[in-house]
């Protein structure tokens, strides 16, 4: 398996909605080893990830991660940040944070073992409140 991560800016501030969702394909897994969450804008925020009880419908514009070593192959897992319907809410969330309304302020959370997500599997990030309309996502995941 390879490490592979990308980093996106999402501007879906939404309460209730997610905010950026990753997902493998129909043949591949992965396994999420970190997610990093910071605003960009002086917003309280709060935020949540897990997976989501849905996953979405048809994103528009998916952003493929990309390789940490430019020797491995490329990756499959996407992320999206706009869908024709969006994924729906986690049950149950594996790590919240509130976020005061502080530019660069934000969050590292790593998964020393990785949380494994099926094929077609999704992971989201998730506005628990109306958000920062500007916050830079990360993920990195071992594919």
């Amino acid at each position: 398996m390879a490490i592979y991560s990308l980093s996106r800016n999402s501007t879906v501030a939404t309460s209730a909605a997610a905010n950026e969702e990753v997902r493998t394909t129909a043949t591949d897994r992965c396994k999420i080893m970190e997610v990093q969450i910071f605003l960009a804008a002086a917003t309280a925020s709060r935020y949540g990830i897990g997976r989501p009880a849905a996953i979405g419908v048809t994103p528009t514009s998916p952003v493929t991660v990309l390789a940490e070593d430019s020797a491995d192959p490329a990756g499959t897992v996407t992320t999206a940040v706009a869908w024709a319907t969006p994924p729906t809410v986690p049950t149950a969330f594996f790590r919240r944070i509130a976020l005061p309304a502080t530019i660069g302020t934000g969050i590292i959370f790593t998964f020393p073992r990785g949380i494994s997500m099926a094929v077609s599997g999704g992971f989201v990030f998730w506005n628990l409140a109306t958000n920062s309309a500007d916050v830079e996502n990360t993920v990195i995941v071992d594919e």
